[in-house]
């Protein structure tokens, strides 16, 4: 015998209320992210923050969507420490290949120019002195650059004509890692500002066969490495794995000195005073340095005259 249905019940379940989103918490550190192709970075930013439910994030230096390897993403109070971890070195290893270039100087760009030349791995090796130390760079036009206000690669993609001045960059070092005759694979040691994409394109220039760039992959940005990278399935596994990837505020500033102060000079920092700093081996002067109190980190900041000058204070 067939039953009717519950009238009040089917209203309970029309008018059930939706799932409710995760409360935003204060998180604070660094999540070293090993960013997959085809991902943005501002989406790798959305991946993190809701894995953590962290109220606030940033990252540590764009990666292109095309480019996969490291992306250091702060949460919190740790978004006060990017510029250290921007302003550090950075390495990449990257494969070439040869015989077109491209607008972009990357296979996601046009073809503008080809060549039927190859060049030989001893031609290469011989070219990559003048492209290490400190050398002039022009960026490509299909970069985040500003021109009057406007970035250059949203006047490239309207078809303007995008002129960039040739700036010095630092590489410290350029090496082949393997060569096929159609594509060569490096690996770069370089300073901030420095565009791969325009060593690749000079590098096809120079050899007379032209060439861009077809894989990229970032493994180090500043104190940071690909190998202590955290994948975006772990971030999605589970609250307990996404916590095995965060890493604390300091871990940002471990290429600079730190500066163990006591309480009363804490205290001192954390409402924007110097602090004198006491004892024998107290430091006189520092361009840069950060101070911890009982371990927690206090403040970044100059260390002048014997006194600690905080620049930026953490609430941790």
């Amino acid at each position: 015998m067939m039953t009717a249905e519950n009238p009040s019940q089917t209203v309970r379940d029309q008018d059930a209320a939706p799932t409710p989103r995760p409360k935003k918490r204060d998180v604070h550190g660094w999540v070293v992210l090993d960013k997959p192709i085809g991902m943005t970075s501002t989406h790798a930013v959305s991946v993190v923050k809701r894995a953590f439910s962290a109220k606030k994030a940033g990252h540590a230096g764009t990666l292109d969507p095309l480019a996969s390897g490291l992306l250091p993403i702060a949460l919190g109070e740790a978004t006060k420490t990017v510029p250290f971890v921007m302003d550090g070195r950075k390495a990449y290893q990257f494969t070439v290949a040869w015989g077109t270039q491209t607008d972009t100087d990357d296979t996601e760009g046009r073809i503008i120019a080809t060549s039927d030349k190859r060049p030989d791995e001893a031609a290469i090796s011989a070219l990559l002195p003048r492209f290490t130390g400190t050398i002039l760079q022009t960026p490509p036009k299909f970069s985040a650059i500003k021109i009057a206000g406007e970035r250059a690669y949203d006047l490239a993609r309207d078809g303007e004509e995008v002129a960039l001045e040739a700036r010095p960059v630092e590489i410290d070092a350029l090496s082949i890692v393997s060569h096929d005759g159609a594509t060569t694979t490096f690996e770069a040691e370089c300073g901030k500002g420095t565009y791969v994409r325009a060593i690749a394109r000079d590098l096809g220039l120079a050899l007379g066969c032209l060439g861009h760039v077809a894989h990229l992959r970032r493994t180090r940005v500043g104190p940071f490495a690909v190998t202590e990278a955290a994948s975006v399935e772990t971030l999605r596994e589970s609250p307990e794995s996404a916590l095995t990837a965060l890493q604390p505020v300091k871990a940002a500033l471990i290429l600079i000195p730190e500066v163990v102060i006591h309480r009363d000079a804490a205290n001192r920092l954390k409402r924007g005073q110097s602090a004198l700093l006491r004892g024998a081996g107290a430091p006189i002067e520092l361009a840069a340095a950060y101070a911890t109190c009982a371990g927690t980190l206090i403040a970044t900041g100059s260390v002048e005259n014997g006194e600690f000058v905080p620049h930026r204070v953490f609430n941790l």
